[in-house]
Order: C-alpha cells, then structure tokens, then sequence
C-alpha cells in the first residue's frame, strides 16, 4: 500500500508560527496563503469577463462581482477549515470519502478545471506581451512556455519567498489599476446604482455566470485547502480556533484586494467603453487600444499591459500548484513539478494555438469568456463536496460549521447549479438550431451523467448512513487485525549500489528473514558502457561489481542464509522490476539515494519508478 503524503509535501508545515507572539506577529506568520489564492481571482480570464461586462452593461453588473467576492469569502474559509482542522486537502478528503470510480470523473472534472484556468493564463500574458512588445499572438503564446521552472525554482527558496514574489505581482496589479482609476473618472452615482441587482437580458446571463466562475475558481477551494498547512501550530483546540481566526482574516485581506481590480476593471471598461458607446468591447487588445485616445495618456495603456502580464505569471504559479494538489490528492500520483508544469501548459497551448490559427486572433475575448464559463461549470463538483466535510461532526468535531453558516453556503451551492443549469439548457437550445446531431449524439450523452452525479454528490451522506444502517457493525469497512500473525517474507530482493547505505540495507533485510528465506541480492551496473552494451558489458567496473557482489553473498551465507545474487547491465528503473518478477519476490528492499533536487531533475529517481512497477511491498532503508 502506498504511503500517505501530506499535502504539498516540499512545503508542508514549513512555516512555524508558535514562536510568534503578540497578536500582529501572529497574524503576519499566518498570512500569506490567501494572497497566492487571491492572483486566481484577478487572472486574464477574470479581465475578459469583466471588460465584456463593463463595456456592454456599464455598471450594471457590478452587484454580481459582489456578490461573487462574498461567495468566494465563504467558500475559501471553508477550505481552510478542511485543511487546518483535519489536515486534508479538498482532493485528499475526496479520495478517503468516495469510491474510486467517482473520483476519477471528479479528478477528470479538476484537471479540466485547471486547463481552463492555464488557458487564461496562456492567452492573457500572450496579449500582454504583444501589447508592450508587439510580438504576434502566436508566438506569445510559445513564449509562455518559458515560464515553466520558474515554479520550482521558487518552491525551492521556500514558500515565505514564493508568496512574497506573488505579493509583489498582486502589489504590481493593484497599483496599475489605481492609477487607471485616477484617469477614468467614473460617475459615481451610476456606479452606486449597478449594486442593484439586475440581469438586462439573456446575454447578461452569459456574462455574469462567467463572472462567478472566473471569481469563485474551482482550483483554488483545492489549492487553499492546501496551502494553510503549510502554517505549522499546536494541535490543540485553542490553536486551531486561534489558526482559523488568522486565516479568515488573510483571507478577507486578500479577497477584498481581488474584488477591488475587478471592480476596477469593470468600472474602467464602463466610464470609457459603454460611455463612449463601444458596447461590443470584449477583447482586451480593443481595450487597449482605446484606452490611451479616450483617457488622454499613453500611461493607461501601458499600465493595463504591465498589470496584465503581472496577473498572468501570478496566476500560472498558483494554477501549477492546484494541479500538483489534485494529482496527488484524488489518485496519489506525484510527478515532479517541472513535468506537471509542462503537461499543464501543453494542454492549455493546444487550443489556443488552434483557435489562433483557425479563427483568428479576433476569437481570443471568447476564448477567455468561454474558459471562466467552463471553470463555473465546475464549480458545483467542488463546493458541494466541501460543504459535506466541513459540516460532519464526525470527522471535525466542534469545528463543524454550524446552521447559519450551513444555510449560507447551501444557498451559494444552489445559487450556482441553478446558473449553471440554466445556461447549459440555454446553450442546449441554441445548438440544437445549429448542431441538433452533434447535440444528440455527443453533448447530451455528456451532460445528463454529469447532471446525476451532481445529484449524487448531493444525497451522498444520506447513501452512506443507509449503507451503515444495513450493515452488522457500526466499522464494518475496519479489517479484523490478527496481531500474532506478522507477514512471513520467502523470498527477498535486495538491491545493493555499493553506498554508505548497504550495510543497513542489509541489516534490515536479515531482519525481516529466516534460515527459510531465500534471498537474491542485486547489483545494476550503470557505466555508460552498461548502458550501451547491456549483458555484453566486460569493462572493469562490471567485473569489479560482479566480484565484490559475490563476496557479499558469500559472508551471507556463512550465517546461515540462503542467499544469491544477479548483477544486471543499463537502467534500473527497469531492471530492478524485471528481476522482482523474475526471482517471484514478495518484497524489495532498496537504499535510499540521498539525491538532492538538482541531481534528481538530472538522474530521475530510481526509487519511485521502481515502486510503481512492482506489486509488491518496498522497503527503502535510509544510511
């Protein structure tokens, strides 16, 4: 059984907050997490949405960002409870609480969710740097590309590094959008009125769930969940009552920064676009081009272009650790970050670069607009299940949210599946004119599973009390434990390199046997011409490893061992799983390497290759 890793194992508890005292030292230890959350609520897509807003219904829609701001409030303080309460992120809990086949669609929908999210990302700072630098669309987008190490090279300095790079980007973003709010000069009682709230028309529809969607973002109730353990405090009932306190109030800070750029942006796209009656504005290059001749400076369009690299490379950080988080969390799968970074941004490249090449340049506001609609798509998948663990008193004890609360957040979970219904029978309808084979074929065949298991996600606690009720015992899912019979191992590789490490490898493995057990020991030779050559390999190494194998095997059996060996020729990662097959072991004992990341980027690690080729049990024995 594979072990069980914290969440952002790199980072995780990194940041010790129980030798701060008073209460702003406190309060400054455990700040931090919210501002890498909040870059996902002022990301290109974000600005898209708003722009379209803005410039179509003047203020109008700004009770919805509002509103969106209060929903998304809610919903990350409970994802910080689930994680400081129970110490699971949102994929983890999943992953414990549902079968396996509903969390691989609920881990399908994620990493959906983090393409969606990516493609933004990809499309804005694209735009940003064919703004300032007049690179065409195309090739900004390859250019993004380059940012794929910039992740793990800040992870690796530490998370207190890498939330302070983000705060300066947010800081960056803030600024630029203050400014911009000087030159506009919005007419403050028309703004005031666009807190009403109204939806003038179906489009409005359209636009205002691609609000919600590019605000309360899917990834980031994973990602926060996450990032507060890497708080480290005592677990006792006071401390975490004090963490969650501190965290609410990070994320208050934060969220109310991220609800001031796009209110900004709104209110800039209505007091120049709507007031001068471009009401189609909707692609961020149009919004840059008009902004300097309809504010009177050239500064205005060079702050929008700065401002939206800035909230792009931000953004990308955070979207990369999401995805990291909902690898691991809902399939306990872990690659290294740099190759999750590149898979992630491969996937959001791809239709982007089609819908460059295919519709034009012209289709990238759509594109955007379309990416925060699939992001609110998304949502209920996630917030439904978040509201289930945080209100099970099993599981959080006196930490459970209480009714209010649980009003409260139901009503935003319905407040979102109603939207989303309706535009999803809406856009049904319009396709079915244009499309009804595709639609009956393809999108019905899609949704209608998804809308039940929607459904599903909803009753599930009631399903799993009647399941407890039908069975004998209350922990009927709990395996009997018969302590007096230990696991007898028969057969036992052993794999040696010839390190400081062998001499405990070997000690373990005796321990785990008897004069019954049979043992092989193993060597890989890895000299290039191992690598090359394979089994033909004569060099001086293969013959010096082969004579020094033996000679283990030999004092071995002098204590009366049955004991064996093989050495094996080139990489392995393949080999060591061959001769486990081979020699019928029934567990694998390996040394720890001791590589630090560099050496692991470079070589690979041989360790967790092995172990997921293998059915077996492995042991990895540190010197």
């Amino acid at each position: 059984m594979r072990k069980e890793k914290k969440s952002l194992e790199e980072v995780h508890a990194s940041v010790d907050t129980t030798k701060k005292t008073g209460v702003f030292r406190k309060l400054m230890a455990f700040m931090g997490p919210a501002y890498l959350i909040s870059v996902g609520y002022m990301d290109p897509g974000n600005w898209a949405t708003d722009i379209a807003a803005g410039s179509r219904f003047g203020y109008q829609l700004i009770w919805v960002l509002l509103m969106s701001n209060i929903m998304a409030l809610l919903l990350q303080s409970l994802s910080v409870r689930l994680g400081v309460v129970r110490g699971r992120d949102l994929a983890q809990a999943c992953r414990e609480t549902y079968s396996r086949p509903v969390n691989f669609i609920l881990y399908i929908l994620a990493e959906i969710a983090i393409i969606a999210t990516d493609l933004a990302e990809v499309v804005g700072m694209a735009i940003g740097l064919q703004l300032l630098f007049h690179i065409p669309l195309l090739w900004g987008v390859l250019l993004t590309f380059a940012d794929t190490f910039l992740l793990l090279f800040l992870i690796n300095k530490g998370m207190r590094k890498m939330e302070a790079f983000i705060l300066a980007l947010v800081g960056v973003i803030g600024l630029a959008f203050f400014v911009e709010m000087i030159f506009a000069q919005p007419n403050l009682t028309e703004l005031s009125k666009g807190f009403i709230p109204s939806l003038p028309g179906d489009s409005a529809l359209y636009i205002a769930i691609g609000i919600i969607g590019a605000t309360v973002m899917p990834h980031n109730l994973y990602l926060h969940s996450s990032l507060v353990q890497t708080r480290s405090f005592k677990r006792t009932r006071v401390d975490i009552g004090s963490a969650l306190r501190f965290n609410f109030l990070d994320s208050l800070f934060a969220l109310n920064m991220a609800f001031f750029v796009n209110a900004a942006i709104l209110i800039l796209a209505a007091a120049t676009f709507y007031q001068a009656g471009l009401f189609h504005v909707s692609e961020i290059q149009d919004a840059y081009k008009f902004l300097a001749p309809l504010l009177g400076t050239h500064w205005a369009a060079i702050l929008f272009a700065v401002a939206l690299i800035a909230a792009g490379q931000s953004s990308t950080l955070t979207g990369t650790l999401a995805g990291q988080i909902i690898m691991e969390g809902f399939i306990n799968f872990r690659i290294q970050p740099w190759a999750r970074r590149m898979i992630t941004r491969l996937l959001a490249i791809i239709p982007a670069i089609i819908t460059l090449l295919y519709f034009g340049e012209s289709y990238t506001g759509r594109l955007l607009v379309l990416s925060q609609v699939v992001l609110s798509l998304q949502l209920g998948f996630a917030v439904i299940p978040l509201i289930h663990f945080v209100s099970d008193k099993t599981s959080m004890g006196k930490f459970a949210i209480r009714l209010p609360v649980k009003i409260a957040a139901w009503s935003i979970a319905l407040i979102i599946v109603i939207l989303n219904l309706q535009l999803i029978f809406q856009e049904i309808r319009q396709w079915m004119t244009m499309h009804p084979v595709l639609v009956t074929t393809l999108v019905i065949p899609l949704t209608t599973p998804l809308i039940f298991l929607l459904f599903y996600l909803l009753i599930y606690p009631a399903v799993k009390k009647a399941k407890i009720k039908k069975s004998n015992f209350i922990h009927s899912g709990i395996p009997e434990l018969q302590l007096s019979q230990k696991p007898l191992y028969q057969r036992i590789m052993v794999a040696l390199d010839f390190s400081g490490a062998d001499a405990s490898v070997m000690q373990h493995a005796l321990a785990m046997g008897n004069e019954n057990t049979e043992f092989l020991f193993v060597h890989i030779v890895e000299s290039a011409t191992a690598l090359v050559f394979g089994d033909e390999t004569e060099d001086l190494e293969a013959e010096d490893d082969g004579q020094r194998l033996q000679n283990f095997v030999k004092k071995i059996n002098t204590f009366g061992f049955k004991a064996k060996t093989r050495i094996g020729y080139g990489n392995p990662k393949q080999l060591l799983p061959e001769f486990a097959r081979d020699f019928q072991a029934d567990l694998l004992i390996m040394g720890a390497h001791g590589h630090g990341w560099f050496k692991d980027l470079i070589f690979g690690t041989t360790i967790e290759k092995v172990r997921h080729k293998v059915k077996i049990p492995v042991l990895i024995v540190r010197k």
